[in-house]
């Protein structure tokens, strides 16, 4: 009798460098292996890092083809015979280093955490990379304390707005910088101090006369530049992301891109050693080779108690290029995610 071989339906460009090279394909699944579990996927979280990735912008881009995605939520269907954390039909969230634009995958243990009773499949493809970023940023490089003033660029995206959750968990006094005033509102709702963002972003926070123990950045350029000219002393800039190099509605312009390159924030150590304010930055994707330690810090940050994340924005599988044009829009809130049924 002849085996039959199964398939799934995945999201995969032949190459970086422009999104209209994603196209929706089926193909044949391998074999599970034994220290493996197969997860039928319900819902992918959606990352700027995705699209950087396929406009070939994001250092850790696969060569060649690959399928996009970094976190995804489903139902365990297959368990290898090594594997004794879980059993079928088990509720997961996870992480992957690529390949999350999946109807099925195969995964190590090591990557998957039980999915919270009350929780849907959308709020826990939206929970771990954008929570793990907010919390690597405020706790292993920000060292936040209580009392202090954080500002959070992007407030209501979907990092942002996790952040602003452990802040104020943490004992922290976090205040966002958002695009527009339906976005303030937004997180008004929710408890917090939020600002647009004007385009003078450096005069905008000298007339307010705010400074801040610590600023998580993803945005870069003069808001990134004026961030840390608003430092206190001993304060920290943290910064995981450059929103202004975001690509086109297809592909980047590079010579938009270089310049913009060239005139990125430069920082002068002597300076900050005087002024005792500090610069780091980081890339939150190494942590997929270092299992024992993203173990830890998984376990420290689900220990604090927030919300779950806010889902703004649903699409079905097949609607990915409509979900990745809203992404780069700029326009979210909170987390976007495909749904599949």
């Amino acid at each position: 009798m002849v085996k039959t071989q199964q398939q799934r339906k995945v999201w995969r460009t032949s190459k970086a460098g422009a999104i209209a090279r994603l196209k929706l394909i089926e193909e044949i699944l391998p074999e599970l292996s034994s220290d493996d579990v197969e997860i039928t996927v319900k819902a992918v979280g959606l990352n700027f890092a995705d699209i950087f990735a396929i406009t070939g912008l994001y250092s850790a881009t696969p060569t060649g083809s690959f399928i996009p995605g970094l976190e995804y939520s489903g139902i365990v269907s297959k368990v290898g015979e090594n594997c004794t954390r879980f059993s079928v039909g088990d509720r997961i969230m996870a992480v992957s280093r690529f390949g999350g634009y999946a109807s099925i995958i195969q995964s190590r243990e090591d990557y998957l955490v039980p999915l919270p009773d009350d929780w849907s499949f959308s709020q826990g493809a939206a929970y771990l990379t954008q929570t793990l970023t907010a919390w690597y940023a405020l706790n292993d490089l920000g060292g936040i304390k209580p009392g202090h003033d954080v500002l959070v660029q992007s407030g209501a995206g979907g990092v942002g707005l996790q952040a602003m959750k452990l802040i104020k968990a943490l004992g922290g006094n976090p205040i966002g910088t958002v695009s527009s005033e339906h976005k303030v509102k937004f997180l008004a709702n929710l408890g917090f101090e939020a600002w647009v963002r004007e385009p003078s972003f450096g005069q905008q926070l000298k007339q307010k006369n705010k400074t801040f123990d610590l600023v998580l950045d993803a945005i870069g350029g003069e808001v990134q530049t004026a961030s840390f000219n608003a430092l206190k002393p001993m304060g920290r800039l943290v910064v995981f992301g450059a929103a202004e190099f975001t690509p086109g509605k297809n592909r980047p312009n590079y010579l938009t891109a270089v310049w913009k390159y060239l005139r990125r924030p430069k920082y002068d150590v002597m300076g900050m050693i005087s002024e005792n304010r500090s610069v780091m930055a980081f890339n939150l994707i190494w942590l997929w080779d270092q299992i024992e330690l993203m173990k830890v810090l998984l376990e420290n940050m689900m220990a604090v108690e927030i919300t779950p994340p806010h889902v703004g924005h649903e699409f079905s599988f097949d609607q990915a290029h409509q979900a990745i044009d809203l992404l780069r829009s700029g326009k979210t809130i909170g987390k976007v995610v495909l749904l599949i049924e």
